[in-house]
């Protein structure tokens, strides 16, 4: 299937949703019943982003092998790495900064007026795990079967760099069946995604019917300024990343952002990173991103630039501040950015990992846990919004990366790959 057929697929799929979750939920009639119904929705979700997950960690890992077994030597890892790092370092403090700013400035937690006495609740999601020294020794994978079999993207990524480095020297030698093989693999596995990116429309149906058959459209309404709010930070993030990467990337930026329409669409209607992995390797190999700079890059910012999870952590902590009228001084605000720039890198792998990277924050500046309990209900639509924000950010800082290195080749004829797919 052609990438403009998948888009508009995908795009038809995000409208019917809404439109039969909205019918299901009137015509459930209470939460009980369209739970019930929304479970046969999940299981088509559950499906598509298992097969998703079946295959992110052997993408992965023979994209960043082959990709480093390609390189010239440990000074070229070691350079591209720097340059992906200072991107990454520097996006994290602008999404952090724009989040705390917004909500200083509209200040939407106000209108709750919550009292105190709510401390008591709980929203029963825990963050103690999540901190730096638990985020280093994680780095390093008791067994890469393990790893592989969780999707730890950065214990894959770590054990790859050994082995693609080991493979490279290898290689050097004269030795080239087992990075041929690898190659192999590679072409293997990005025609198995093809296969797995036939039911995306199906996943995205499903996962946006889910969503509104039991929350209904009313939740759009009940908290569409502080929905609103929040997603003019993440247009105002777009705005400035797109800024500095034209800076770079200059008019062929307007290329990569249509090519990397159908990548977000998913992004964003499965509120899952690893959906729209394949298909965003896909789009920058199309702009011309050599395999060995985005199978390094796109790995390394899945744990190290998350730009709209940590938009939403500082947004989200000076919410419940704000609900429950805790006034929190600049200096208090400073040491919040900091501690988000540490604990928001252990992010990868964690289940609902912006909730609980925010519940592990709001311990320590004595803020009540059970203020989660006031964006739980609607995490679905911010989780949407943050996660189209991460794959924006991984892929302008890829592409940005592989410019720097003089490595952006001649874009590839996408009417002729297509046409070469199909009659495939």
């Amino acid at each position: 299937m052609s990438t403009r057929k998948l888009t508009t697929r995908i795009g038809i799929a995000m409208v019917l949703g809404v439109a039969v979750g909205a019918a299901c939920h009137s015509w459930a009639g209470d939460t009980a019943a369209a739970k019930e119904v929304a479970s046969y929705f999940s299981l088509i979700t559950d499906i598509f982003l298992r097969m998703i997950k079946m295959i992110i960690a052997p993408l992965v890992f023979a994209t960043l092998v082959s990709g480093l077994a390609g390189m010239s030597g440990a000074g070229a890892v070691g350079r591209i790495g720097l340059k992906a790092m200072l991107w990454f370092v520097c996006a994290s403090l602008i999404s952090l900064l724009l989040g705390m700013g917004l909500v200083n400035l509209f200040k939407p937690g106000l209108v709750m007026n919550l009292p105190l006495a709510d401390l008591a609740a709980s929203s029963g999601l825990k963050g103690g795990d999540i901190n730096l020294k638990g985020f280093i020794s994680h780095l390093f994978p008791k067994s890469i079967t393990e790893a592989m079999a969780n999707n730890e993207i950065l214990q894959i990524l770590v054990f790859s760099l050994f082995f693609g480095s080991a493979l490279s020297w290898v290689k050097g030698r004269g030795h080239t069946t087992i990075a041929n093989m690898i190659d192999d693999l590679t072409k293997i596995m990005f025609r198995i995604t093809d296969y797995v990116m036939a039911f995306a429309p199906a996943g995205v149906f499903a996962a946006l019917a889910a969503t509104i058959t039991v929350e209904g459209l009313g939740i759009l309404s009940t908290y569409g300024v502080l929905i609103g709010e929040f997603y003019l930070g993440l247009l105002i993030l777009w705005l400035i990343q797109f800024g500095v990467a034209y800076l770079f990337l200059g008019k062929s930026l307007g290329r990569l952002t249509r090519l990397m329409k159908e990548p977000l669409l998913l992004s964003f209607a499965t509120a899952s990173s690893e959906s729209a992995y394949p298909k965003t390797m896909e789009a920058l190999s199309r702009f011309g991103v050599p395999q060995r700079i985005s199978g390094f890059v796109m790995p390394l910012g899945y744990s190290f630039n998350l730009d709209g999870s940590m938009m939403y952590q500082a947004f989200a902590v000076l919410f419940i501040a704000q609900a429950y009228h805790i006034d929190m001084s600049f200096a208090q605000q400073l040491t919040l950015l900091l501690v988000l720039m540490v604990t928001s890198k252990g992010m990868a792998g964690v289940a609902r990992a912006s909730l609980v990277v925010v519940a592990a924050t709001l311990p320590l500046f004595h803020l009540p846990e059970a203020g989660l309990l006031l964006i739980m209900g609607i995490d679905q639509f911010f989780d949407m919004g943050r996660t189209a924000t991460n794959v924006v950010g991984n892929s302008l800082a890829t592409a940005v990366v592989s410019r720097l290195e003089n490595a952006t080749g001649a874009p590839i004829d996408d009417e002729a790959l297509d046409s070469e797919v199909e009659a495939a």
